[in-house]
Formats: C-alpha cells, sequence, structure tokens
C-alpha cells in the first residue's frame, strides 16, 4: 500500500462506543481520571499508563514524546527520567508541561496542562528500589539524550555495571528521579458521531475546579 494524501484524507473511524455528559462527570476532574483509568484497565488496554508528554525548549519549541504515568494523586500526575535528559533541560528551564491519555478502544483521551516540579530524594528513592535490577541499571548506563557512537557502546557499559553490581544493592543516581505535574487544567474528551464530540473541561481557579463543556 502507498501511503498517499488521498489515502490519509479518507482515514477515518465513527465513534459511537460513548457519551459524556456534565452530569456524569465527577466534580473532582482527579477522581474522574481514576474512573476512566479505571475502565481502560477493565477493557485490557495495553500500558493504560502511556502518555504524551509536552514540554518546551528556551526558544519556545514544542518536544514531545511517551512515558509511563508512575502515580497519580490530588497533588498531580507522577513520572520518572533522567534530569540530564532533553525533556528535563527543557523543564529546568521551563516548568509546564502538557499531557495526553489516549485510549483508542474506548475512544476517549485526556489532556492535562499545569506546572512541573521535582519529587523529593525519598520518594525518588522509593519507586527506584522497586524497579526491576535490569531497569535500575539501564538508568545509570544511558546517558539519555546524549550522542552515543552504536548500540554496543549502551551493551557494554549495561553488562560492565551489571558485572559491578553482583549481589549489591544499586543506589539511585543523583541524576535521575520523578516529576509531578500539577495541573491547572483538565480535559476529557469523549469521541462521538459526526465529530460532534463530547469535552468537558476543568480549570483551577480561585482555588477550586470550575466546570464546562467545550465545542469540539
Amino acid at each position: 500500500m502507498q501511503v498517499t494524501n488521498e489515502y490519509l484524507q479518507n482515514l477515518r473511524q465513527e465513534y459511537k462506543s460513548a457519551t459524556l455528559d456534565e452530569s456524569d462527570v465527577d466534580k473532582n476532574p482527579i477522581t474522574q481520571f481514576k474512573k476512566w483509568f479505571d475502565h481502560a484497565v477493565e477493557a485490557q488496554i495495553y500500558e493504560p499508563n502511556v502518555m504524551t508528554l509536552a514540554t518546551a525548549d528556551k526558544s519556545g519549541r514544542p518536544d514531545a514524546r511517551i512515558v509511563l504515568l508512575k502515580g497519580v494523586d490530588d497533588d498531580g500526575f507522577r513520572f520518572y527520567t533522567n534530569y540530564l535528559s532533553a525533556k528535563g533541560k527543557e523543564l529546568k528551564r521551563n516548568p509546564y508541561a502538557a499531557l495526553v491519555f489516549f485510549w483508542p478502544e474506548l475512544e476517549r483521551q485526556v489532556r492535562v496542562e499545569g506546572m512541573v516540579e521535582k519529587l523529593d530524594k525519598e520518594t525518588s528513592e522509593a519507586y527506584f528500589n522497586t524497579r526491576p535490577v535490569a531497569s535500575q541499571i539501564g538508568a545509570i548506563a544511558s546517558p539519555q539524550s546524549q550522542v552515543i557512537p552504536d548500540r554496543s557502546f549502551l551493551e557494554e557499559k549495561f553488562e560492565d555495571l551489571k558485572a559491578k553490581s553482583e549481589d549489591k544493592a544499586i543506589v539511585k543516581p543523583a541524576h535521575w528521579g520523578g516529576y509531578i505535574v500539577k495541573p491547572t487544567r483538565i480535559e476529557f474528551w469523549q469521541g462521538r458521531r459526526s465529530r460532534l464530540h463530547d469535552r468537558v473541561n476543568f480549570e483551577w481557579i480561585k482555588n477550586e475546579w470550575v466546570r464546562t463543556r467545550l465545542a469540539p
């Protein structure tokens, strides 16, 4: 098959699995997110905690990648990474980010915007210690986002660290840890027929969540 503009223009799916009414949405968007997340888990969606993380560099140019949600509560959405990575450097200069969750099987999307803060060292260490040993070593072996000569560079460094850490507890490196996105806006999107999608939006205004409906 040859991908052409005509093919892409005619590629569409009619959404019809569910509806979203304001009266059905919890007044707390975090509680509503957890409900939808539970639905995604029950639907056996592959890695329901996959989310797009969008940041911006010092020039305002956007950058986006897939990361994994590793915690959510009324304070915000948590993920972990290398602080020296591209995303880490961008968040240091501009501590704001956007998240997008998309569960196509449920025809649902959640968008989150907010300020980003580093998690404390103890929280990051506690999570690091729950990771598989290979993932712990990988976090140390990979100079994330930096140019490397080839694949063997990583593999050799990994094997060297693995041999040196045999029968030893692996300590979280200082350059690795967690962030929390503290939301100021959360939008719930439910696909509907004829592209008349349901969009229920929450904004944090004067210490409370204000709910509105947006046109698709």
